[in-house]
């Protein structure tokens, strides 16, 4: 059978064993203690953790931050510099436009959300006649099981889905799957989704919500009870419960009780300083921000004192994104088999691109530094280049480390030392035959001009006669 450009064949008589805890986290049961399933005190569902603020924050910042990166295909020459592919390859049109119905964002930010809410991301490859992968779909993280075969090969269960082009339930080979998964705790082919840590917190956070949108709905009221002083009989005692709750619960609260026999109304619930609710909230936001590793000042909380917005993105990018976008190049890599030298590279500078004053400086900085040309610098910022701005400048004082080297090697390489006086040179000789110039007298002798004009008027006559004919 042929699916997606790949033909499917019977695998070897040989057994597939699903990987224990495929399927993402919510396969498994969990407990916040040992006996909470069976009193019903249990995780919130996904769509429920979904709907506690910090969890949507926290995967939506992501993947939405990740999916704004262009994706490049860079390959590396001999010297090992790396320079984009912008035209020719075969493998550019993939990353540029992965299936039918996503763009390039919203492909990316489904990858990064299975993978934040399940530990594991696929994407299913779809192939031409000469083997290259031109499509790729991101397939539901809970409709996927890996298989391990008797020989440790890979295969991966497929259930059916239309839109991704399976008509029916399939296995295929790890060769036709991107995997690309969380840490891996207890088996290699199976990611933990950090929910795993946070999801306690995460429920925590939501049922304080509920409470509070409960304690609101009650007009800020809390439960109380009804007291009588001396005993009452069962049915006195409903009969009471339902007149009050008819006359006032529900939208009836607010209502004016009037109270005889010596009933007295009791509040029961805890006060909202006395159970420290924000505090409570507070904390299961930064506990579900800290298993994510997103900062905190990203989901409301005040930013570090003092920190431009270049150490912001650089310690966001460092403790949070590196790991997912590294992750995904290699898998990229890999998955479309790309030549050696050649290889899939996000381009970080979308994450400061509203930095202008940052990516200013630092590009002032490395033009004057002498390694980066004008050029280079302009065309970062999509300016066109200048007629010389192809070479990078330096300085006419710098000198290298060469002539450094050889100054330093001297005896004395700063010229300290006392040096004698050049000696005079000596006064030129005149030619033998030439009869000597008179000098004429100085300032202060008592010759005339006269005179001095009458001796050089003779030397140039006695010259003009002894010239020969």
């Amino acid at each position: 059978m042929r699916i997606l450009g790949f033909e499917l064949g019977r695998a070897k008589a040989q057994t597939l064993s699903p990987v224990n805890g495929a399927g993402g986290w919510l396969g498994t049961i969990r407990e916040s203690f040992s006996g909470a399933w069976q009193r019903s005190v249990s995780i919130d569902s996904q769509r429920d953790i979904l709907a506690f603020s910090a969890v949507f924050t926290c995967v939506t910042i992501i993947a939405s931050d990740i999916a704004k990166l262009r994706i490049k295909l860079v390959e590396e020459d001999a010297a090992g510099i790396c320079t984009e592919v912008a035209r020719g390859s075969p493998f550019l049109p993939v990353l540029r436009k992965q299936n039918r119905y996503q763009t390039r964002i919203k492909f990316i930010e489904q990858w990064i959300v299975s993978k934040l809410l399940y530990g594991n991301a696929y994407a299913l490859k779809e192939r031409d006649a000469r083997g290259i992968v031109t499509t790729l779909y991101i397939l539901d993280a809970k409709r996927v099981t890996p298989l391990v075969a008797e020989d440790g090969g890979v295969y991966y269960q497929l259930a059916q889905d239309a839109l991704s082009g399976l008509p029916e339930q399939v296995t295929v080979p790890a060769s036709e799957i991107i995997h690309d998964t969380m840490v891996s705790l207890w088996h290699p082919l199976i990611g933990v989704s950090p929910i795993y840590a946070c999801g306690v917190s995460a429920t925590m956070g939501k049922r304080i919500q509920s409470n509070s949108t409960k304690f609101f709905d009650n007009m800020s009221r809390p439960s109380g009870m009804l007291s009588a002083p001396g005993t009452i009989t069962d049915e006195t005692a409903a009969r009471l419960k339902a007149a009050w709750e008819d006359n006032f619960g529900g939208n009836n609260v607010g209502r004016l009780a009037v109270l005889g026999d010596g009933l007295k109304y009791e509040a029961m619930t805890i006060p909202a300083q006395e159970a420290q609710l924000i505090e409570q909230l507070k904390w299961t936001i930064e506990d579900v921000a800290r298993c994510f590793h997103v900062p905190l000042y990203k989901l409301g909380g005040a930013a570090p004192p003092s920190a431009s917005i270049e150490s912001l993105n650089q310690g966001y990018y460092s403790d949070c994104l590196q790991a997912l976008i590294e992750s995904a190049e290699l898998c990229l890599d890999e998955g479309l088999a790309l030549p050696t030298g050649y290889y899939t590279e996000f381009d970080l500078g979308g994450l400061i691109r509203m930095d202008t004053a940052a990516r200013y400086d630092a590009k002032n900085k490395a033009v004057a530094g002498g390694w980066m040309s004008p050029n280079e610098a302009r065309a970062g910022e999509n300016y066109k280049p200048v007629t010389g701005g192809d070479s990078p400048y330096l300085q006419q004082q710098n000198y290298s480390l060469a002539a450094l080297a050889k100054r330093d090697a001297k005896d004395d390489p700063f010229g300290t030392a006392s040096k004698p006086e050049p000696a005079m040179p000596a006064p030129p000789t005149p030619a033998p035959d030439a009869p000597p110039v008179p000098v004429p007298a100085a300032a202060n002798d008592k010759a005339t001009l006269a005179e001095a004009a009458a001796m050089l008027a003779e030397v140039f006559i006695k010259g003009l006669e002894d010239a020969p004919a």
